[in-house]
């Protein structure tokens, strides 16, 4: 009886004491979590900072390497900790660089010292929440390699071809259970009717062959059918003789394997290179020329590994080992054929020479003009070259035959817009051939002199 007052009492202050912890509680949290969003806005948006990145910085900086410009990664913590730098001095920096240098601020200067006195850019548009998330990039760790994902997404992969390899074979193996139950069926059925037979005695005798001449004696004295058969075989083998001489000197589908790789699907196909970027003799030249390594190295001084797609590579890449550590040794042997130094980032002048190996060769009685096609008859390099873009290894896409060209001549219109030389002669020849438009051939594309002289 004395212990039911002492329990309700026990429980009311239970309860109270819950109430006054909730009561203290919520508040306690929502003032962290309102810190956190503080702290989380004073610390910029790493996302935003990747975009803004790559968009100012990446040509000459890099996060965890020394480029034209030192690495970055963790820079606003390395610049407090070992220089005694806050992040005011790097809003000043970054905004007006040679203003600071100017100024005679120490450290500023020790860096363009460091670096060859190689300016860096100023950014006054550059906002201090833009640096902000510059910042948080350069802070946030390293993404995880997709490695792990790649190999689980493998291995549910080759579950699922495994469970539908092992479904083939159930359905295989149903049918071959079935075409064996049906030959059973019909042995049994002969056999059946065999009984019958001989039950009503009905006597089943094999027909026997009459004894004639053998084939290939009745063809050879039949000489109507020799002389037809010879004459067929003589007009097969000039036809295939034919064709296979028409194919001497024709390289069409040639890819020959070249020192370094290059991969016209990641540049011209990925990246959206223009193709008279690297070839630009193609449009004042006869020839389209092979880019000398200085203009690969416009862009591989800043690039000097493939980090790839972000969709990663397609199974076809991986089959063939075009991996993103395939096409970082490829960069590498670019190094070494221009004596560039990765670490110091200068040139050595220790270089060798690359030997390219020619992939479309005319003969030398054939006359072909890059610019006259490229630069005066606006042909794009797809038309001879094929889907370049496409194109992991670069192969000779057209026959480039005479017949190949005439037909090209005969089927393409002038280009005239823009082009006065043509505008007389085309208001000529339009008249002549009572035509709106001009063909090459109708141009004399198809004299002999236009390539053979």
């Amino acid at each position: 009886m004395k212990k039911v007052p002492y329990r309700n009492q026990f429980s009311k202050i239970l309860g109270l004491t819950l109430i006054a912890f909730l009561f203290y509680t919520v508040p306690a949290t929502a003032q962290d979590d309102a810190s956190g969003e503080v702290a989380a806005a004073d610390a910029g948006d790493a996302k935003k900072g990747k975009a803004l990145f790559n968009q100012n910085c990446a040509a000459c900086h890099a996060l965890n390497r020394k480029m034209t410009g030192p690495a970055l990664a963790n820079v606003e913590a390395r610049l407090s900790e070992e220089e005694g730098l806050d992040k005011e001095w790097l809003y000043s920096w970054i905004k007006n660089s040679p203003g600071m240098i100017k100024s005679g601020d120490p450290y500023a200067n020790k860096v363009y010292a460091e670096y060859n006195q190689a300016a860096m850019t100023a950014f006054p548009t550059l906002t201090n929440e833009d640096i902000d998330n510059i910042l948080a990039y350069t802070a946030a760790p390293p993404p995880a390699a997709p490695a792990a994902a790649a190999g689980a997404s493998d291995g549910a992969s080759g579950t699922a071809a495994q469970a539908g390899g092992v479904s083939n074979e159930i359905i295989l193996g149903a049918l071959v259970l079935v075409f064996g139950l049906l030959v059973v069926m019909l042995l049994l059925v002969n056999k059946t009717l065999q009984r019958i037979a001989q039950a009503n005695g009905v006597i089943v005798e094999k027909e026997k062959a009459e004894k004639g001449l053998p084939l290939w004696k009745a063809f050879a004295k039949n000489q109507f059918l020799v002389l037809v058969t010879a004459i067929l075989l003589l007009l097969g083998s000039a036809y295939f003789a034919y064709g296979w001489m028409m194919q001497v000197g024709v390289d069409q589908g040639y890819a020959p394997i070249q020192p370094i790789h290059y991969s016209h699907k990641i540049h011209a196909g990925d990246n959206k290179i223009e193709c008279k970027y690297c070839h630009s003799s193609a449009r004042v030249s006869k020839h389209s020329g092979i880019p000398s390594l200085n203009v690969c190295m416009n862009c591989h001084k800043s690039i000097y590994e493939y980090t790839g797609n972000p969709e990663g590579p397609s199974q076809e890449d991986l089959e063939n080992g075009y991996t993103n550590e395939f096409y970082t040794g490829e960069i590498k042997k670019l190094y070494k054929a221009v004596g560039w130094d990765e670490t110091n980032q200068k040139y050595t002048g220790e270089s060798q020479p690359v030997e390219w190996v020619r992939i479309h060769n005319l003969p030398d009685f054939a006359y072909f003009n890059h610019s006259q096609h490229v630069s005066v008859a606006g042909v794009e390099c797809q038309t001879c070259h094929g889907p370049v873009e496409e194109m992991e290894i670069m192969y000779q896409y057209s026959s480039l035959t005479m017949g190949w060209c005439i037909d090209c001549h005969r089927e393409t219109n002038v280009k005239v817009e823009g082009n006065e030389y043509y505008e007389k002669i085309h208001a000529e020849l339009s008249k002549k051939y009572g035509v709106d438009n001009l063909t090459a051939a109708q141009l004399g594309g198809l004299e002999c002199g236009k390539c053979h002289y």
